[in-house]
């Protein structure tokens, strides 16, 4: 029988996880985030992370906190830490995703083709892990016309000041 302080202990540490603990305990420049294996991201992630982030799935629309988030700072990847998108580029889509015009810098995010579920759409990832992050489309606000359409669980919102 599993004691209560164990389950108990086992809840916190998913909220911990979360939430980029994980990423506290190491200099994340130094790691080899590619060759972690998905029991790794299990271990690191939350459930919800591990499906969108490594499993390239989509959080619910208006599900994410981030979706109101008006930080300065960058958007951090939830899975290695990169900073991703400046909180200046992040603007209000009316989407239920967070979303921004550019990423941070050239570079940060990989660009793909995704053909899944009969449409043709361009998916965004962490160039420094691979995480999924979101897709891009040309539907954006000047200076770019760009949105990146991001999931929340994707980001760690930049610290308050």
């Amino acid at each position: 029988m599993i004691s209560l302080i164990a389950l108990l202990s086992c809840f916190s540490s998913i909220d911990a996880e979360a939430n980029g603990d994980h990423l506290k305990t190491l200099e994340p420049s130094t790691v080899d985030w590619k060759g972690k294996k998905p029991a790794y991201w299990k271990e690191v992630l939350s459930a919800e992370q591990v499906r969108v982030c490594r499993e390239a799935g989509t959080e619910r629309p208006w599900s994410s906190p981030l979706n109101k988030a008006k930080e300065d700072g960058a958007f951090l990847c939830s899975s290695c830490g990169q900073p991703l998108f400046a909180g200046e580029d992040k603007f209000e889509s009316g989407t239920g995703w967070p979303s921004f015009t550019q990423p941070l810098d050239d570079g940060v995010v990989t660009l793909h083709s995704d053909l899944a579920f009969g449409m043709v759409r361009t998916e965004v990832t962490c160039s420094r892990c691979d995480a999924h992050l979101g897709h891009v489309f040309g539907d954006g606000p000047a200076p770019t016309g760009k949105r990146y359409c991001i999931n929340g669980v994707c980001l760690i919102e930049p610290p308050a000041e």
